[in-house]
């Protein structure tokens, strides 16, 4: 590689790509946090320095979505598949849900939330091995369903919901993991958002989760535990027990960086642009192919094929020996994808375009 840090293309799902900008100021950081004398990751999470950082992420974040302030904003710890098991838990009042099911994640949501209440299968695109969303604009939605359920942009088939889908008046969850921050969000839209940040906003060990406060209960059952109440979280501002500092502390960098970059908006024309580059290569190769349906397409996470398996292993070599790394399929799906996050830059996109033409002028 050319650049100065001699730094891969990283086209990692997760943990991910982050900018560099941001890893710049953690290590200049690193050793003493403005002024502090110690590491962000050695400091108590009960400092006014620690709380100032949570509560400046926080304020960015809520500005850079427009979050409003019936809503609150909590820095968890548990990964997002903990949401699969907490959001059963905490917002099953009737015992009955609606899911969705377009990917593996949300497969695995669906399974998980069995274990609590009624959970009704009402739209799948599994028919097809998750390559389309399914039309969603007249779902058979439960009447006494507590809510619905996606998971919005689907990382390892690469489909992404463009139109939400019409929950005739209940409430929406949505795991936006693969997508959070990549364009404008209505929060107003939704209940609950929640996202592993280790994609496009953070390292692993974070889960973010944006809820409306009418759906922070506290009559849950005696057997909930302590810490999968939202409760807990929300009226202890994230700070119950020691919440992932380091993490928060990366992922408020990140929001900086957005808000300098112009926000939500900006990222949405940068990452547009960016897999335009790649989708339209893929749309007139004669050796590549991608694997979704146009019209649900993601702009994060690109699946690709050759159809040849020996091919797609060449190919993976190949591109890791010029410095394009982790672009090998998910184990149940093979092939290629290339996720394109918000700190992928555009060069890095062109540069493994490039290489496409030149290995498909080679093997084709």
């Amino acid at each position: 590689m050319t650049n100065k840090y001699n730094r891969v293309y990283n086209f990692a799902a997760g943990p991910a790509v982050l900018p560099e900008e941001v890893l710049e100021t953690a290590r200049d950081e690193m050793l003493n946090y403005q002024g502090s004398g110690m590491s962000v990751m050695e400091m108590s999470h009960r400092s006014k320095t620690f709380d100032n950082i949570i509560k400046t992420a926080e304020a960015d974040l809520r500005e850079i979505m427009s979050i409003p302030d019936n809503y609150k904003v909590l820095f968890l710890q548990g990964g997002a598949n903990l949401q699969f098991a907490m959001v059963p838990i905490n917002l099953l009042k009737n015992g009955t849900a609606d899911y969705i099911v377009t990917g593996q994640w949300a497969k695995k949501a669906y399974v998980e939330a069995q274990k609590y209440g009624k959970i009704n299968k009402i739209a799948s695109s599994e028919d097809k091995t998750f390559s389309y969303i399914p039309d969603c604009s007249d779902l058979n939605i439960s009447p006494d369903s507590d809510y619905v359920y996606i998971c919005e942009n689907n990382t390892i088939y690469g489909t992404k919901f463009h139109t939400l889908p019409n929950t005739k008046g209940k409430d929406l969850v949505s795991d936006m993991s693969s997508c959070f921050l990549s364009e404008p969000v209505d929060v107003t839209k939704y209940g609950l958002i929640f996202a592993g940040v280790q994609k496009n906003v953070g390292p692993a060990g974070v889960q973010i989760v944006i809820i409306r406060d009418d759906l922070i209960r506290d009559d849950l059952p005696v057997w909930c535990p302590t810490m999968l109440k939202y409760k807990t979280h929300a009226d202890n501002n994230s700070l119950y027990n020691t919440p992932p500092a380091y993490g928060v502390y990366i992922c408020g960098l990140v929001f900086k960086w957005l808000k300098k970059i112009g926000g939500l908006e900006a990222m949405k024309q940068i990452n547009e642009q960016k897999a335009k580059v790649l989708y339209d290569f893929l749309d007139e190769s004669k050796l590549f192919k991608g694997t979704v349906e146009k019209n649900s397409r993601s702009i994060m996470n690109v699946p690709f094929i050759t159809g040849s398996e020996e091919l797609d292993k060449k190919f993976i070599e190949q591109a890791k020996n010029e410095g394009f790394v982790q672009l090998k399929g998910h184990r149940t799906v093979g092939g290629m994808r290339a996720s394109i996050y918000n700190a992928m830059p555009l060069e890095g996109v062109i540069g493994l375009v490039e290489f496409m033409k030149k290995f498909e002028k080679e093997n084709i």
